[in-house]
């Protein structure tokens, strides 16, 4: 079933992931939590325990003040090999219109960078998000990532 939005809705919808992986690719950590509300939440959860209901997530957050705490962590405190992180995000398909926003969904890839190293596949998986207009234009009132893979790196330092 085709879900009909405005050309210009879905040009706007368009933008905001393309913004999204520019600037969580970019490295400029500030950047993040300005793609959401106030009141957001954001998951990192393994594919099968969300289609079993399971609410184990290996990141959980769920205000704007949780995701600016992350990237004080980020940047101050998590000490890890630095890499370079490279997503590759699918046009997002809105799945259903709602009063105020939108429920879409997109598939990603991201690639990850260590110095003198290969790059490799990262994280793949898809993103369920909750999109909606605020006065400062989309944000991301929900952005649940639901990556493929039991198997991850020990450790996930950066959004997806």
């Amino acid at each position: 079933m085709s879900i009909k939005i405005e050309f210009q809705d879905w040009l706007e919808l368009n933008q905001l992931y393309a913004d999204y992986a520019s600037a969580v690719d970019s490295n400029d950590w500030e950047l993040w939590p300005e793609f959401f509300i106030e009141q957001c939440t954001y998951r990192l959860q393994p594919r099968e325990n969300h289609e079993r209901g399971f609410p184990l997530a290996t990141l959980s957050f769920s205000s704007k003040g949780m995701l600016k705490d992350r990237v004080y962590g980020i940047k101050e405190t998590l000490f890890h090999d630095p890499y370079y992180q490279r997503h590759v995000v699918g046009s997002p398909v809105v799945r259903q219109v709602e009063a105020d926003g939108w429920r879409c969904e997109a598939n990603y890839a991201v690639f990850r960078t260590k110095l003198s190293q290969a790059s490799t596949v990262f994280n793949v998986g898809r993103y369920l998000d909750k999109v909606v207009r605020t006065p400062e234009g989309l944000k991301f009132a929900s952005r649940e990532c639901i990556y493929d893979s039991e198997m991850i790196p020990n450790s996930i330092i950066y959004p997806i």
